[in-house]
């Protein structure tokens, strides 16, 4: 069960990476540009041939999962479980969001093409990989490439009746620029409780993860 079990703290690692960049652009304004690029890659990874390659492969997934790696070490450590709770309830609200949208089977074959067409529309804003975006991260995490897919989360996923609510600076959640990459890492947040779900997690298995990941977080977090 080895393999399960890193598949599921890739997965675990990547949402609450989403979730702890969400809280630092609504609190700080600011993150990590390699964590960000990386959770939004990850949406445009559609066939990956294994788990780690969503995230980069098996050499740049630890330092490309950094912050989701740190911030699921915390919460495994019980003494450190209280500083997370904003993120936490992120990730616990997108993991109610995904059971959802796995349920609407329009809703997700509207997100898959919408998210091919702007992975499509990335082409313009790459010059250095004769217009593949998928060699260029930062390609994908343009801010025109952002704003399209905060507006795939809007006209999708903002219409269920239930809504992540997120807090912090109002004057930070007002900027456009803000919102809109609030909105897309809630949409790669979502697509890591996807993965979660299909490597075999369940939301109860929260309560007794820890000691089924923990060898794996620590095989991971050691090679960065």
């Amino acid at each position: 069960m080895s393999r399960r079990h890193d598949e599921q703290t890739i997965a675990l690692a990547a949402l609450f990476q989403a979730a702890a960049l969400v809280d630092q652009i609504a609190t700080r304004g600011m993150v990590a540009q390699n964590n960000f690029e990386s959770s939004i890659y990850s949406l445009f990874v559609t066939n990956p041939e294994n788990t780690e390659e969503i995230y980069g492969g098996v050499r740049e997934l630890p330092y490309n999962l950094s912050l989701g790696l740190r911030n699921l070490q915390d919460l495994v450590e019980r003494g450190k479980a209280e500083q997370n709770r904003n993120i936490t309830n992120y990730a616990l609200s997108m993991i109610h969001l995904e059971r959802k949208l796995s349920t609407n089977g329009g809703m997700l074959n509207h997100l898959g093409s919408r998210i091919d067409q702007i992975r499509e529309q990335a082409r313009y804003f790459d010059s250095e990989n004769d217009g593949d975006p998928m060699d260029n991260p930062s390609a994908l995490a343009h801010p025109s490439v952002v704003a399209n897919l905060a507006s795939l989360y809007q006209e999708t996923l903002s219409t269920f009746k239930f809504r992540i609510q997120v807090g912090g600076d109002p004057r930070l959640l007002q900027n456009s620029e803000n919102a809109a990459k609030i909105r897309a890492l809630l949409l790669a947040g979502i697509r890591a409780a996807m993965l979660w779900r299909q490597v075999g997690g369940r939301r109860w298995h929260l309560i007794f993860f820890r000691s089924r990941i923990r060898p794996s977080l620590k095989k991971l977090s050691d090679h960065q």
